[in-house]
């Protein structure tokens, strides 16, 4: 996704390119932040917290949604954004297409609401009835990364099932019509369907995956604004630690920002912890996991090192 802006006028002769240019001409400066509904960076927006901290040192922030890591990546390498949140895979694909960018902090895992979905009567009863089957799942994402490590696990080949690259809207309805027989997802996309499209959770992640979530920043914005990236995974660690104290309220605001029941949605933070954990090795070694597996099956042109995108002076110390 290539983001355009274009400045435009507004019948006084004024233009956004002009307001821009006295922003920064007065040290005005704007934090552009990628967001997706169903991650933990639409709390703090909700939230209204990181404003307030940031404001007394000159800042303002832009909210911009999207619909999936890879997109929000792209924007990320092009400069739309400063600043973001995707799951762990899509950095993968950022990296080995040489995108400008570090890893700042790491998410805890949510592995209890990743999995692999089937119907309820379905007669796909383990991994090894993957064999041969259509199975939908987003191309790119920590829900691609599970599926291979599930067949794996299985000793199915990945040529032996046929992948259908369907976001999560679109494999939602091919699920329901039963034109794919598996759905690899997340919450709370997989407690949505297992309440109110009969689903049953073939395996979740566990023992497969950490799926982590990961914050990223561009990287000349991290040189420059290393400060308000501090405040900001501050920022984010406080809003995560108010949505697992407060659980109702947590459902209550984000329900009508997804379209999602509560109960679904109650489902899905209660088989999650939000938080923040500093970059250690162990997870950098995760990530490396990742990429090596994609660069074996070819599904990323190169071999990368991902310790080359991680902010070293974020690393937690030994």
């Amino acid at each position: 996704m290539c983001l355009l802006l274009a400045g435009c006028n507004d019948g006084q002769g004024t233009k956004t390119g002009d307001t821009e240019r006295e922003k920064k001409d007065s040290g005005h400066k704007t934090i552009k932040i990628g967001y997706q509904k169903n991650g933990p960076l639409v709390i703090l927006k909700s939230l209204g917290s990181l404003e307030k901290h940031l404001k007394p040192k000159g800042y303002e922030v832009e909210w911009k949604e999207f619909t999936a890591g890879p997109a929000l990546l792209e924007a990320l390498n092009v400069g739309s954004i400063d600043f973001g949140r995707t799951g762990d895979s899509p950095p993968i694909f950022a990296q080995a297409a040489d995108a400008p960018f570090v890893y700042v902090a790491a998410g805890k895992t949510k592995v209890e609401g990743s999995g692999i979905l089937v119907p309820e009567d379905s007669g796909i009863k383990s991994l090894e009835d993957l064999r041969g089957k259509k199975i939908g799942f987003a191309k790119g994402s920590s829900s691609h990364y599970l599926l291979v490590k599930a067949l794996k696990k299985a000793g199915i080949s990945y040529k032996d099932i046929k992948p259908s690259f369907l976001q999560p809207g679109d494999a939602r309805v091919a699920f329901e019509k039963g034109n794919i027989d598996a759905w690899v997802v997340w919450d709370p996309f997989t407690a949505d369907t297992q309440i109110n499209s009969k689903a049953r959770m073939l395996v979740n992640g566990e023992g497969l995956t950490t799926d982590r979530d990961f914050f990223l920043a561009n990287i000349e914005f991290e040189r420059n604004h290393s400060e308000a990236v501090d405040i900001i995974v501050d920022e984010i660690e406080k809003s995560s630690d108010w949505a697992n104290e407060n659980h109702e309220e947590l459902v209550a605001m984000l329900s009508p920002l997804l379209k999602i029941d509560e109960r679904s949605l109650l489902m899905s933070a209660e088989r999650r912890i939000y938080g923040v954990e500093p970059l250690t090795e162990e997870i950098v070694k995760e990530q490396q996991e990742i990429a090596d597996t994609y660069f074996e099956m070819k599904i990323i042109p190169k071999k990368i090192n991902v310790q080359d995108t991680v902010d070293q002076g974020r690393m937690a110390k030994k």
